[in-house]
């Protein structure tokens, strides 16, 4: 007798989500789902529409049709409940300049009704969790740009969510307060809370993400796990030669190798181990031509374009 596992209920789904700004589609009807206790990433170039999706999805901004249900319920019929299981930490810095470390988590505990006793209870163990311990008296003005994020991640667990929305969390961070940020996620995550995530560094999402998705123009380019992704749209290895020969470039094109030609240089997709790469180098470049494997963003600029976007 076969055991059938129940299929876990989304935490977030959207349906045909759209949302226009005048006759500017910024979302032009996208689905997803996001599924209870994984970190699911929306990746995409800056006016992609990532941040709008977020906002819709924490009842920000109203979406222009389609649907949009977080905990099974509606957003639009019942945001105030579900905003209160939820926890989003934004893009922007919005801590108060006024209060200290400790008080901007205290005051914002207010808001979703906890005593004053269990608001500094739940203030002293994130202090402690996010590493801020040691600055709780300190104005937020007072603290690097790494301990800022913290202090934000900080505040978005005041109300121990079932969902944290994190957008674009660690934009502007040195590698090791971006390192102290991941590592407290994945603790979260550990834990099984559901996370959901926007952000420009592919290593980051590569690292975090179970699921993400890729949108353009407000749409969905791909969706699914960051190795399939890379397996499926580039391959294993990623050639890289600088300065290519005309005899490269035709060898390329006659094979139907998958590349592009950036003029300085020539990306190869190779879907093959080390063969393809010793061959190359020995026929057509002995010396800049260099192999690594292939990541999440030779997915992400293939897809996108290499363009700068505004």
């Amino acid at each position: 007798m076969t055991n059938l596992q129940p299929a876990r209920k989304a935490v977030v789904e959207a349906g045909d989500l759209r949302k226009n700004f005048g006759k500017t589609a910024a979302v032009a009807g996208i689905s997803f789902s996001v599924l209870p206790g994984e970190c699911f990433g929306i990746l995409g170039p800056n006016g992609a529409g990532k941040t709008t999706t977020v906002r819709m999805i924490y009842g920000f901004s109203p979406p222009s049709a389609g649907t949009m249900r977080v905990f099974g319920l509606d957003i639009a019929r019942e945001g105030r409940q579900i905003r209160s299981r939820i926890g989003v930490c934004q893009q922007e810095n919005n801590l108060d300049p006024e209060l200290s470390v400790r008080q901007n988590l205290e005051v914002f505990a207010r808001y979703f009704g906890l005593p004053a006793r269990v608001a500094g209870d739940k203030a002293t163990k994130l202090l402690t969790f996010m590493s801020l311990d040691h600055r709780g008296d300190a104005k937020p003005m007072e603290l690097s740009g790494g301990l800022m994020r913290r202090l934000m991640v900080a505040r978005a667990l005041i109300n121990d969510p079932a969902l944290l929305i994190l957008d674009e969390p660690t934009t502007g961070l040195d590698p090791q307060s971006r390192h102290q940020v991941w590592s407290r996620l994945e603790e979260l995550k550990h834990r099984g809370m559901t996370l959901l995530l926007t952000t420009h560094y592919m290593d980051e999402a590569a690292r975090l993400c179970d699921r993400l998705i890729i949108l353009d123009h407000g749409k969905i380019l791909v969706q699914g796990t960051p190795a399939e992704l890379i397996r499926r749209h580039v391959g294993l290895d990623v050639i890289e030669v600088a300065e290519p020969s005309s005899e490269l470039l035709r060898f390329v094109q006659s094979s139907g190798l998958q590349h592009e030609n950036l003029g300085h240089r020539l990306v190869i997709y190779s879907r093959e181990r080390n063969s393809l790469y010793h061959e190359i180098g020995e026929r057509y470049c002995r010396e800049g031509c260099t192999l690594r494997t292939a990541t999440l963003e030779d997915v992400f600029l293939k897809l996108t374009g290499r363009e700068l976007r505004d």
